[in-house]
């Protein structure tokens, strides 16, 4: 496929197939049930180590590059599409948002609005600029977790995939939507 010609994707928002959802569900569940603050913590630092190491010392041409890829596990539809730099804009949208929802339900407050899958994707023009900024996402969602003292929070935050989600189950998902999109990387980079 050449840069010019855009494929015919699903649209922003639409989510996973049903069985798939399904199994995601189940999983964030069992992540939820066998992990903690600081394995979830372990994770996210595990995966952006992996992204940064995978894009150290390519060019922005390579980084800036749309590649169409097989859809991974966890991955929208809308979302083959993209190149590195997008990836990683996406992901400093989404730690910034999670960044928040975890502050607010740890002080014990619903965040006002919706999550939205839609809302999140990146700009199809993002620049080499975006990794600092992701860099930074990273560290503000670490710091974030670092004065949170209790994750199991009544308070609850409803994500538009996996219903209403307590600090300990966005932590999870922020993990776990890291190494998501650690393999979409891999994928991009591959070509």
């Amino acid at each position: 496929m050449n840069a010019t010609t855009e494929p015919k994707l699903g649209p922003p928002g639409a989510g996973l197939p049903f069985p798939e959802n399904l199994i995601a569900r189940m999983l964030l569940g069992l992540r939820r049930a066998a992990g903690n603050p600081r394995s979830f913590t372990d994770r996210f630092v595990s995966e952006r180590e992996a992204i940064l190491q995978m894009i150290e010392g390519r060019d922005a041409p390579t980084l800036s590059r749309r590649v169409l890829i097989e859809r991974p596990p966890g991955l929208e539809d809308s979302s083959r599409h993209w190149s590195v730099l997008m990836t990683l804009d996406h992901l400093r949208i989404v730690h910034h948002g999670i960044s928040g929802v975890l502050e607010t339900l740890a002080a014990g407050r619903v965040p006002e609005g919706e999550v939205s899958t839609a809302a999140v994707k990146p700009d199809p023009a993002v620049t080499a600029g975006v990794l600092d900024a992701y860099r930074k996402s990273c560290d503000h969602l670490l710091a974030t977790v670092g004065q949170i003292r209790d994750f199991k929070t009544t308070a609850r935050h409803i994500h538009p995939w996996f219903g209403p989600l307590d600090a300990h189950g966005w932590l999870a998902l922020a993990s776990s939507h890291h190494g998501i999109h650690r393999r979409q990387i891999e994928r991009i980079l591959r070509g």
